[in-house]
């Protein structure tokens, strides 16, 4: 149970500094507790949910919304979540765990080597 709570931790933080705690309960999940791919795809996409409600207020609080590109990244992300979760569920778990490394690595990559912006 407390290598649970520490994972949950770890992840709520990265989660609610807005990298996505995905990035963190994901492999944790698979690795350190030994669940499923789909089973830890799934926790996450459960997990997010109070995280992002407790994220999501004290970042309206601080003015850091830009209300202008809300709708679209909405409408964008409900079609891609429909097309993301039948693609998973007919995905075997090794290929999908394969693709979110493959995922992880590219994201590493380029912020190692992108330039800071202004």
């Amino acid at each position: 149970m407390m290598k649970l709570f520490v994972i949950g931790l770890l992840t709520g933080i990265i989660g609610g500094m807005g990298i996505g705690g995905g990035t963190i309960l994901i492999p944790a999940l698979t690795i350190f507790i030994g669940i499923e791919q789909h089973i830890a795809q799934s926790v996450n996409l459960l997990s997010f949910i109070p995280a992002a409600i407790i994220a999501l207020i004290y970042h309206f609080k601080s003015k850091n919304i830009v209300y202008k590109i809300i709708a679209f990244i909405i409408i964008g992300g409900i079609i891609g979540s429909l097309i993301g979760a039948m693609v998973a569920a007919i995905t075997k778990a090794f290929i999908l765990k394969k693709i979110f490394a493959i995922f992880l690595f590219c994201i590493g990559v380029y912020e190692i080597f992108s330039k800071p912006r202004k």
